[in-house]
């Protein structure tokens, strides 16, 4: 009966090649089993790869909208932070004001007024927040202050009010300062620009706007019952009491009007924040279905993918044992 030889040169090249083999084989299972992706995709592609470049592209877009309604949720955030700031503000100041007022006693409408000054320098702090290197009231002007210093705004709007003796007087000075356009306001005060931001893409086809600026309307209103107050605090109409007190009670008063201005800019920005999470919820589902997707195609199972690297590595190590029993053959070890 005639049978087959292998010699040792050529048991020895079989040999390595085998190992190379399972080397190879060993470290594309490890790499599968750690990425969780299969190393060779042509065989689940069934050579068109478009499904999977398109998924890609998808992907890619999704995390790019997802990074914009990341700086959205941040910037709008900011803004509400900011409102909320000077809406509190307002409602622990104006009956502060008004009681104030209503007492024409020095000592509290000073003690007020002064307290006023501290709240003015924080509403403006407030509306110059900046978030991630940007200006949030300022427009495009991102790296320029919204408002000017508090201190600045004061020596203006007290130039402004000039000989008025009256507290309707200078009521009527601060609101000419703050309203005509292109006036004091407009040229001292407000140091953003005049063009709202680009909205934030949010989707294909939906976009938040950032149009809110610091020489909003709304804002200005806030703005005018602090200025007044704070004018009080640094002695407006110092040695009539009678003045100085209608003048804290119309502070207040405007600062309870302002209020009202204060919500609406909340609650168009908490709209947007509604519409930012709507939109977060949709990227992340849309998200999640083309992963599941991409794992049919490219996933490499887990389970099956553990047992075929544990049954290489035992084969592997078969091989490299045999292998060192073979090198301690000898002619005595043979004889035995």
């Amino acid at each position: 009966m005639g049978y087959l030889s292998v010699g040792d040169l050529a048991l020895n090249f079989m040999n390595r090649h085998r190992s190379v083999v399972l080397k190879s084989q060993l470290a594309r299972l490890s790499q599968e089993l750690s990425t969780g992706e299969k190393n060779d995709l042509s065989t689940n592609a069934t050579g068109d790869f478009s499904p999977i470049n398109g998924l890609e592209n998808a992907l890619n877009e999704t995390a790019a909208y997802e990074t914009s309604l990341n700086e959205a949720d941040l910037f709008f955030s900011t803004i509400q932070a900011s409102l909320d700031m000077v809406q509190k503000s307002g409602e622990k100041l104006a009956p502060a004001l008004l009681t104030a007022g209503a007492s024409q006693s020095e000592t509290m409408i000073q003690a007020t007024g002064a307290d006023a000054e501290n709240q003015f320098a924080a509403i403006v702090s407030a509306l110059n927040t900046q978030v991630a290197g940007r200006y949030v009231f300022s427009g495009t002007a991102t790296d320029t202050p919204s408002l000017t210093s508090p201190e600045t705004i004061l020596n203006a709007l007290q130039s402004a009010i000039g000989p008025q003796t009256t507290a309707s007087a200078i009521v009527a000075a601060v609101d000419t300062w703050f309203d005509t356009p292109g006036g004091g306001f407009d040229t001292l005060a407000y140091t953003g620009s005049g063009n709202p931001l680009s909205p934030f893409q949010l989707s294909h086809t939906e976009k938040a706007t950032a149009s809110l600026l610091g020489k909003d309307p709304k804002i200005k209103s806030a703005l005018k019952g602090f200025a007044l107050a704070a004018l009080v605090g640094k002695g407006m109409l110092s040695g009539n009491i009678q003045e100085r007190a209608a003048l804290a009670r119309k502070a207040g008063e405007k600062m309870l009007s302002a209020q009202q201005d204060i919500s609406l800019i909340q609650a168009e920005t908490g709209t947007s924040q509604a519409r930012i999470e709507e939109a977060r919820i949709t990227a992340s589902s849309h998200k999640h279905a083309m992963e599941m997707a991409r794992s049919r195609i490219i996933g490499a199972d887990p389970y099956q993918t553990a047992t075929e690297l544990e049954a290489t590595r035992k084969q592997l190590e078969s091989m490299y044992t045999l292998t060192v029993r073979l090198s301690r053959l000898s002619l005595a070890e043979f004889m035995r």
